[in-house]
């Protein structure tokens, strides 16, 4: 066993811990940034989809219906690599809205409005370079096909915004990382801007098992390389932020007791609905989303949003298509593949309210459970109903859909003022361990109706400003006061 010291260690590196490790060492603090996943870079984004499952996914993962077994499991999905899912989502930057923020204050008494989150939604977008993807608004046409629909119905289609850059050339491979840099991810931001830098040391492969604790306070972790031997690094800080289904396991595996650690976790239900038209509309080849529609964001409203166009790579495509008689096989899936370029595909995200659960077993085996109520299987079954009527009146003549899964993982640490009802202080501080820190969506309260990830980056930075100043007494002033003194 080898044993070093840094100011701050971090522990995953999407887009929250790639975002404090970054903030941080760019005001020259000393940061260990460990990731489980390994290091990839442009060069081998290549769009080899089976290969960037393997390599840049975690293994699938589901949580399964603790009630009705009628019910499929919700297939979880995250990256594991240096970069975490900012290197494999579709770059949407949405803020959430102060609507969701109330429902934050009202579950944790948290007390943070949009007032304190846009001067770091603001720094973000600065960084990442956020701007409206208009690239293929008129020049597509799948997403002619789906701006006919949406006014067809009466509902509003508009481009979204997202982290990428003039560079995109519109490949869609942003599922199996941005081959031309244009996805502005943690990786090739926040991180390679200052990983060959003194103040940030970056070690992919490894795997940390938990967090070291002593008196009361965390002094550092212990993980596993890639060679499977131990080591124990020690710091004055320490930031968990390995996504809402790791980081409550690391907890638990350091010993914290918090009831609500794996608890309230959100899984934002994502569901694809595929219209078949009689033209090529060649959906793959675009940026996966390009545009959405927030007709129906507020739960009184229908309690989903649609994001459109899209289809998933024909692996992803083909394993979770289903029609009315359930998941589809033999020759009625091999006919529908062979349609491949035809499908034109909207994506429905449902919110929930929080029900499912990360445990661990007593052979520390992880399991993750669903609870869905009533009311919210109504909103996936209204946003699949809207997302057909939108399909059909563009002119698809056959609908199809998918199982639910999802990439939005949050709210399994979630961060409040009363330790009875949340893991982590308003500043992310553990309510039972001083010095360490929770940095990724497991903070939020309750699940948002839009792409997590903006509000993710924007709380990273707030907490790297935090650390930074020495509020806390963790580290010792400002890096910047010192070298001025």
């Amino acid at each position: 066993m080898t044993s070093e010291r840094f100011e701050v260690i971090v522990v995953g590196s999407g887009a929250g811990g790639g975002v404090v490790a970054g903030e941080l060492a760019e005001r020259g603090r000393s940061v260990l940034l460990l990731e489980a996943g390994g290091h990839y870079t442009a060069a081998d984004f290549t769009r080899w989809e089976s290969r960037a499952g393997h390599d840049y996914w975690w293994p699938l993962r589901f949580a399964f219906p603790a009630g009705d077994p009628g019910l499929g499991p919700v297939t979880l999905i995250g990256g594991r690599c240096v970069g975490g899912s900012t290197v494999i989502n579709t770059k949407v930057a949405l803020p959430a809205s102060q609507r969701e923020l109330d429902k934050w204050n009202a579950a944790t008494g948290v007390g943070i409005s949009r007032g304190d989150l846009d001067p770091y939604y603001e720094r973000v977008e600065r960084y990442l370079g956020v701007r409206e993807r208009t690239d293929d608004w008129d020049l597509k046409g799948c997403v002619q096909t789906a701006k006919r629909g949406f006014a067809a119905v009466g509902a509003t289609l508009e481009p979204t915004r997202a982290y990428s850059d003039h560079n995109c050339m519109q490949c869609g491979s942003c599922l199996q990382g941005c081959p031309t840099n244009a996805g502005k991810s943690t990786l090739n931001t926040y991180i390679h801007r200052n990983w060959l830098d003194e103040h940030l040391t970056l070690r992919p492969n490894s795997l940390v098992s938990r967090v070291l604790i002593e008196d009361g306070e965390a002094t550092g972790v212990q993980y596993a390389d890639e060679r499977g031997e131990t080591h124990t690094v020690h710091a004055d800080a320490v930031v968990v932020a390995g996504g809402s289904l790791s980081t409550p396991q690391i907890l638990l595996r350091s010993g914290l007791s918090n009831p609500n650690i794996g608890r309230h976790l959100g899984l934002h239900p994502a569901q694809f609905v595929f219209g078949l038209f009689d033209e090529p509309q060649d959906a793959h080849m675009v940026a996966p989303i390009s545009s959405h529609c927030f007709d129906f964001a507020a739960d009184e409203r229908g309690g989903f949003v649609v994001e459109a166009v899209t289809v998933q790579d024909p692996i992803g495509f083909t394993v979770s298509l289903c029609d009315e008689n359930g998941p589809m096989w033999g020759e009625p899936l091999v006919e529908a593949a062979r349609n491949y370029r035809r499908w034109v595909g909207l994506l429905n995200m449902s919110n929930d309210d929080n029900h499912a659960s990360v445990i661990l077993d007593d052979d520390g085996n992880e399991h993750f459970t669903s609870a869905f109520e009533p009311h919210e299987l109504d909103r996936v079954n209204r946003a699949r109903e809207f997302a057909t009527n939108v399909l059909e009146a563009a002119g698809a003549r056959r609908v199809l859909w998918s199982g639910l899964a999802t990439t939005h993982m949050q709210g399994s640490c979630r961060m409040g003022a009363d330790p009875d009802t949340s893991v982590v202080d308003p500043h992310c501080q553990s309510h039972e361990v001083k010095r360490l820190y929770v940095g990724d969506s497991s903070l939020h309260s309750r699940t948002l109706s839009v792409n997590p990830s903006l509000t993710i980056m924007a709380l990273a930075t707030r907490l790297a400003d935090h650390l930074d100043e020495g509020a806390g007494g963790q580290l010792e002033a400002r890096r910047s006061e010192q070298l001025v003194a």
